[in-house]
């Protein structure tokens, strides 16, 4: 209730209720005081725990100290709850979310549609290089919605996903840095931090990640050894800001 709202929490049990008992079939509205507009949710999938985690919980609030932002780049941003909490806590932002799976990404467009110009969605999967990839057919995590994960095209394959590599993004977008770079890409980060990152992550003020697994902890802590990072350890996030950054 503190951190959702009064009547935001009460409609979320009301919704919660009538899907459990069938009554919902179709994407309904959710509302939080960390969201400025309405984000819809698909019944009987892991929306209603990412709704959670991003509103509820508040997993993001280890950015709380960052006053403001300019570029924010959302590399899994599933259905664009994160990028809408992002979008509302810095007002004066533009978000590029990402997202490979196609079923996720069409709700992600509508639940951006509200912020114009001030976000833009990609339909394509974060890599080190702008390559071919397709969904992988083997379950990451639990297999739900939040958890659909890439890989490489393998011989005699048609890739489905175009790749991009984060400074790529960075290049296109207009923007000489970036505020803030989530990436939860459900094991994908360990291609992302193996090569290539000396064109970006020296331009990055704020890093937050979900890792997962003892590689991709290994591979990302080498990949930062140098970059000047104060690091720290958030729930599942590991956060790294920039030393001397002005909040």
């Amino acid at each position: 209730v503190q951190n959702i709202g009064v009547l935001q929490s009460g409609i979320y049990c009301l919704k919660k209720t009538l899907e459990f008992s069938g009554a919902i079939s179709r994407p309904y509205k959710l509302y939080s005081k960390h969201s400025k507009h309405p984000l819809l949710c698909r019944p009987r999938t892991s929306d209603r725990e990412v709704y959670l985690q991003i509103f509820a919980e508040r997993e993001y609030q280890c950015l709380d100290e960052v006053k403001s932002a300019e570029l924010i780049i959302d590399c899994g941003a599933n259905i664009g709850y994160s990028s809408a909490y992002f979008l509302t806590r810095f007002p004066r932002s533009k978000v590029i979310a990402v997202e490979p799976d196609p079923e996720n990404f069409a709700l992600l467009k509508k639940n951006l549609a509200w912020y114009d110009d001030r976000s833009e969605a990609l339909l394509k999967g974060v890599w080190s290089n702008e390559s071919q990839l397709v969904m992988s057919e083997e379950p990451f995590s639990d297999g739900r919605e939040w958890s659909r994960t890439v890989r490489s095209i393998r011989s005699g394959e048609i890739g489905m996903i175009d790749s991009i590599d984060i400074g790529t993004i960075l290049k296109r977008s207009g923007f000489a840095r970036i505020s803030i770079l989530k990436i939860d890409i459900e094991g994908s980060e360990i291609e992302v931090f193996s090569s290539g990152v000396e064109e970006w992550l020296g331009k990055v003020d704020n890093l937050v990640i979900e890792l997962h697994g003892h590689e991709a902890r290994a591979v990302c802590i080498q990949a930062i050894a140098d970059q000047g990072f104060e690091t720290r350890e958030y729930g599942e996030l590991f956060v790294c800001r920039r030393f001397g950054q002005i909040k």
